[in-house]
């Protein structure tokens, strides 16, 4: 290799690596926001606890490198859809809502972040999804039991 070769090899590696390092500062943790209508005072219930241990085993730990901004409307139903714009407000990633009053609420904070239901009976009785097959918009979760698979879970 010339010498001009090499100086100019190391001089483009020199000039590479800070902006490599730059970017790696950049990257942040994503923030998950979390509805719920019980109360945090009286200690996370089975679900939330599930929650975060389910985050956990995948290697996601709160305050380390995902950051989990939970609300919880204290058994006060009214004060999820301004619990869901502050956390809308937060710009979340990803907006958890547990029970169909928090994913209603979540569904008309916003249209955008992504939704995930959990513990919602009748998703598309309620207006959260079009269908259990293609949802649509930014809702995606879990139901315990609806009227389109009710006659499923029956056998003969």
């Amino acid at each position: 290799m010339k010498r001009r070769e090499f100086i100019t090899l190391l001089g483009g590696v020199a000039a590479a690596l800070p902006v490599g390092a730059k970017a790696q500062l950049a990257v942040k943790p994503p923030r998950v926001g979390y509805l719920a209508p019980g109360s945090a005072s009286k200690g996370l219930v089975a679900r939330d606890q599930a929650f975060r241990e389910g985050l956990r085993d995948l290697g996601y730990v709160d305050g380390k490198n995902i950051i989990i901004e939970a609300r919880y409307a204290e058994g006060q139903f009214g004060r999820l859809p301004s619990l869901a714009r502050e956390l809308v407000e937060l710009n979340v990633d990803v907006l958890v809502a547990v029970v169909t009053q928090a994913s209603l609420a979540a569904r008309d904070a916003t249209k955008t972040i992504p939704i995930v239901m959990a513990g919602v009976a009748d998703p598309v009785g309620a207006g959260l999804v079009a269908s259990l097959s293609r949802p649509g918009a930014n809702i995606t979760g879990t139901s315990g039991m609806t009227t389109e698979v009710v006659g499923k879970s029956f056998r003969y």
